[in-house]
Order: C-alpha cells, then sequence, then structure tokens
C-alpha cells in the first residue's frame, strides 16, 4: 500500500511538471493594432507613376504600372520571383524573371539592388526572418551565377511582417516571393 502511495503521488508529481514545461505556440498579434515607431503615410513616402505632378521628375520615366519611386528606390521596376510554401529554392519557371533583372543591371551598370525576401503569415516571426533571408540570398547567389557583382546587391528579410492573414492560399501565395528594389544612391 505504501509503495502504491509513493507510486501514486511520483507519477502525479511527474505529470504535473511534465505538462508544466510544455509551452503554448505564441499568439501573433494582428498587425494593424501593433504599431512600431512613427506610422508613415505611404503617400508622403512613395509616389505612385500615374500620380507624378509635372515638375517632380517622374514624368516620362516610362516606369511600368503600378511601380514607385521615392528618394532612395524604385519599386515595381521587376516582377517579384515567387517560391512555393515553406521553400526557397528557384523555381524553373521563375527564373526568366531573375534573368531579366539580370539584363536591366547590365543595362543600368550605375545602379545597386535590394532584394527583400518575404513571406506569409504562417509560422513564428523568427522562422519567417529566416526563410525570407534563405529566399533572398538565394535569388542573389543566383544573380551573382549570372555574372552580376555581389557588391551591386544587398539582400533584406521582411519575415511576414506585411503578410496578409486573411484570404486563402491564393492570397498567401502572393506573399511568399522576393522583389527587386532599385537602390538609387
Amino acid at each position: 500500500m505504501k509503495n502504491l502511495q509513493k507510486f501514486l503521488c511520483l507519477a502525479l508529481t511527474a505529470a504535473v511538471l511534465l505538462l508544466s514545461a510544455c509551452s503554448k505556440k505564441p499568439v501573433r498579434p494582428d498587425p494593424n493594432q501593433t504599431m512600431m515607431g512613427d506610422t508613415i503615410n505611404p503617400d508622403q513616402v512613395a509616389l505612385p507613376f500615374g500620380d507624378a505632378a509635372p515638375g517632380t521628375g517622374l514624368e516620362g520615366r516610362n516606369l511600368p504600372p503600378g511601380a514607385t519611386e521615392d528618394e532612395f528606390t524604385i519599386r515595381g521596376l521587376m516582377e517579384p520571383v515567387y517560391f512555393d510554401f515553406d521553400r526557397s529554392a528557384v523555381s524553373a519557371n521563375e527564373r526568366p524573371k531573375i534573368q531579366a533583372a539580370v539584363k536591366w543591371l547590365n543595362e543600368n551598370p550605375d545602379k545597386r539592388m535590394l532584394l527583400e525576401g518575404r513571406c506569409d503569415w504562417r509560422g513564428t516571426a523568427e522562422y519567417n526572418l529566416g526563410l525570407g533571408d534563405r529566399r533572398a540570398t538565394a535569388v542573389k547567389k543566383y544573380l551573382e551565377s549570372l555574372g552580376i557583382p555581389s557588391a551591386r546587391l544587398e539582400i533584406l528579410s521582411k519575415g511576414s511582417t506585411e503578410a496578409m492573414q486573411s484570404g486563402g492560399d491564393a492570397i498567401w501565395a502572393k506573399d511568399r516571393r522576393v522583389e527587386f528594389v532599385v537602390l538609387k544612391k
């Protein structure tokens, strides 16, 4: 009887310790309800191509629809490279986009490029930052293999900081990408 009581007490203590050691998956905050730093008005940072006022230097630039330009960058000149879920390898059907970036960089030897790696919202913030970095690095290595010097390329992982949480697989697939951002300075 004493052995049974000791065994039950030991089993109960072990169960309590085991259950208290398990941690819950952290709940990610809603990006719309969090803010880091000052609020930035996008209209003051990037000027959409269609809204270029005369005398701003943007007219006649032949930027594609949806491309934006600010003091430091030009976004949207090239199509982003998309990735499969939880993958960082560049698929064969996305390689022509990188080859188009090589062509543009060869035609503009004075320009540098930032490669922004992004993820959908699934996964922890830390994991997604790492995955975004691996995606940007994969595109950078591909660009380097096609002759673009490393000094003209920079990478940045945005992880899932700007990813959509609703919308399903079609929307989330658009978040899994590397964007080409031309650096002006």
